[in-house]
């Protein structure tokens, strides 16, 4: 077994440090890589000692033997902050730019909650060193896809895979509330183009408009707040929602059944929607409605309680300031013209116009890739769900 350390070594190693240190401050680089070269020749080098044998080589102009070091120094303590920024600097020197990026975004990681003020200007420059990599990957990226028509409409999804890989776009997942249909492609927006009877609805959205204006103008107290508490339900309104009027509703069809009075009131709006595939599950859906939000309303980001059905907006008053993000996307309405989207994908709007409402036409449709008889198993399992329990005593407990 090997004895104890010779504490003249350990001394004359302290020294080896100490005298390298100061040789490689007064530019005296091969005298630091002689003295440091007997630390590591004894096997005693720390980071900090292969980070100085770097800096030697680095003022040198030897490269090779620097990014030796440095991984030596990295070997011993991966999380080195100086050997990470070191190491990122020296591939950026070298020309590789993937090698450099990975090296000041993992500095720039761990360097910033730290919240040491010495840190931060290193960091905010790995940060803009990490912002032109960027830029320039992408630029090139699209100049060798170029052939690929990202711009034009058949090249939406390619144009989105591209932005999810740059970390332009979050990858947001369907995650309904209560009920998930397996299989269903992952779409925030849907293509408006697949769904042709969506232009006899665009084609009616004057007499709809016209409509609502009357049911404002006659009876605005019709609305009533979208978000209301379930009389035999716990109820939690962390969102501010329930019983807010700054998001109401007037409702055509509510839970699955019309509304006989206002059906009576929308003829045309009815008559528009004749040939739309309507998600019907009694108890439940559809749902058609004016849905109005009030200056300065924000719907905070949810789910829907599905993802077997679609939800079509059609925009009837937008005034400025108006939006809504389903998923990544963030998208201005535009009068006239309906949208399509999936509701059980994290989705928040708001109206941020200071003096006027804002007014969309809202119903649901099925899912275009379920089948007749898929469908007709969501709704009678949402149906079994709806009857549990409904007016039946409790079963007893042991």
């Amino acid at each position: 077994m090997p004895g104890p350390p010779d504490p003249d070594v350990a001394i004359d190693l302290q020294l080896a440090w100490r005298e390298g240190a100061r040789a490689l401050r007064e530019g005296r680089s091969p005298e630091a890589l002689r003295l440091f070269g007997q630390i590591t020749g004894a096997g005693q080098a720390t980071s900090a000692v292969w980070i100085g044998v770097a800096m030697a080589h680095r003022t040198l102009g030897e490269t090779a033997a620097e990014r030796g070091a440095l991984q030596e120094a990295l070997r011993l303590d991966p999380r080195d902050l100086r050997a990470l920024l070191m190491t990122a600097d020296h591939y950026a020197a070298a020309g590789d730019a993937r090698a450099a990026d990975s090296y000041y975004v993992a500095f720039a990681k761990l360097a910033e909650p730290t919240g040491d003020p010495t840190l931060k200007a290193e960091a905010a420059r790995a940060r803009g060193m990490q912002a032109q990599y960027a830029a320039t990957y992408e630029t090139q990226l699209r100049r060798q896809l170029a052939g690929h028509a990202l711009d034009q409409p058949q090249g939406r999804r390619m144009r989105r895979a591209l932005d999810l890989m740059l970390g332009k776009s979050e990858i947001y997942l369907q995650q309904p509330r209560n009920f998930y249909f397996p299989e269903l492609p992952n779409i925030e927006y849907a293509d408006r183009g697949a769904f042709p009877w969506l232009d006899r609805v665009e084609a009616a959205a004057g007499d709809i408009r016209a409509e609502l204006l009357r049911v404002l103008e006659e009876d605005a107290a019709a609305f009533s707040p979208y978000v209301e508490a379930e009389p035999n339900r716990p109820s939690f309104d962390d969102k501010g929602l329930i019983g807010n009027p700054d998001w109401s509703a007037f409702y055509l069809w509510k839970a699955g059944a019309p509304v006989a009075e206002n059906v009576a009131r929308c003829p045309a709006t009815m008559a528009a929607l004749a040939e739309a595939p309507l998600c019907r599950i009694p108890g439940r859906t559809p749902s058609i409605l004016f849905s109005l939000l009030r200056p300065g309303m924000h719907i905070a980001p949810h789910n829907g309680f599905m993802n077997a059905r679609y939800i079509c907006h059609l925009p009837l008053i937008v005034p400025e300031g108006c939006a809504m993000r389903v998923g990544s996307q963030t998208r201005s309405w535009t009068e006239g013209q309906a949208c399509v989207f999936d509701d059980s994908i994290e989705h928040e709007a708001w109206n941020r116009n200071p003096d006027h409402l804002r007014v969309v036409l809202i119903f649901d449709v099925w899912r275009p890739e379920l089948t007749a008889a898929e469908r007709e198993f969501v709704s009678s399992v949402l149906q079994a769900v709806d009857a549990f329990g409904a007016g039946e005593p409790a079963a007893a407990l042991p």
